[in-house]
């Protein structure tokens, strides 16, 4: 099988550019400094780091999620096909195409897991008939969600739940997805479940993807493009494959190094810091 980095060209049209922003949170904790990334039609970009590293402020800033938490974006821009959206309105993203499948699974837990699909399509207008076409396809994604759909959201595993918000974007008929932690609190199995559905999305229905992830191993094999983050910056970007290869990244985020495999708990943070920034 072909390496997703070689059987994708992501030298193809940008949908999503963000350049150089900076966002603070409560007028006062600067969160990113000077983030910078770009997201290509069609393509699986990853945005990689620890915990508190800013993936998850980053997508936020990009969906315009950012007010509810007391946070904005002072400086940079951030555009969509070409026109500015991070002043837009969130519901506006989402019919220009652009979603947010939020950390931690969120779904309506007293909803049926197809009450909450239905949500989804919410926005649309064009018709009963299209809204069905379009469940039956996430059905044909989330075979587990058609056999649950007359069970409470709520009452469904932490898979399912994942299935069902992920499912839930898909009904708004998305050209890109923020996608955040998809694999946080999933056993292996599953994480590998959900991954292989974003790639069949994306390579079948031309979906493009911005996923934010720890699993850095998982994420680096599936995505075609990688930036990683800390404490606010992009210190690394390149091709996935370029970057599952890089000897900082096998040491630092994927616990091997030359000298074989090494706790993550041995790396001292400020050896990043020194040969990165």
């Amino acid at each position: 099988m072909l390496d997703a980095a070689q059987t994708t060209d992501t030298k193809s049209e940008t949908l999503l550019e963000v350049n150089n922003i900076e966002v603070i949170y409560n007028h006062v904790i600067l969160v990113l400094k000077g983030v910078s990334l770009t997201v290509p039609k069609g393509g699986i970009t990853a945005l990689l780091g620890g915990n508190g590293a800013g993936k998850t402020t980053t997508l936020k800033a990009v969906s315009n999620l950012l007010h509810s938490e007391r946070g904005e974006v002072t400086k940079g821009t951030i555009e969509y096909r070409g026109t500015s959206v991070h002043e837009s309105d969130p519901a506006d993203l989402v019919e220009k195409g652009v979603i947010q499948v939020m950390e931690g699974r969120h779904c309506f837990e007293h909803l049926t897991v197809e009450e909450n699909l239905l949500t989804g399509a919410y926005t649309r207008k064009d018709g009963k008939a299209a809204i069905q076409q379009d469940l039956e396809l996430v059905y044909t994604y989330f075979p587990r969600l058609k056999e649950r759909r007359r069970s409470q959201a709520g009452y469904t595993s932490g898979g399912e739940q994942q299935m069902v918000a992920m499912g839930r974007a898909l009904m708004s008929r998305p050209e890109t997805i923020l996608l955040d932690e998809p694999s946080m609190g999933l056993a292996p199995q599953l994480v590998e479940e959900i991954f292989g559905i974003v790639k069949d999305l994306n390579e079948k229905e031309g979906v493009s993807f911005l996923l934010a992830e720890q699993n850095t191993n998982v994420a680096l094999r599936f995505a075609h493009y990688g930036y990683i983050l800390e404490s606010g910056r992009v210190v690394m970007d390149g091709p996935a494959a370029d970057l599952r290869e890089n000897p900082d990244v096998k040491e630092f985020y994927l616990g091997m190094s030359d000298e074989g495999r090494k706790s993550f708990r041995d790396v001292r943070s400020y050896r990043r810091r020194k040969r990165w920034l």
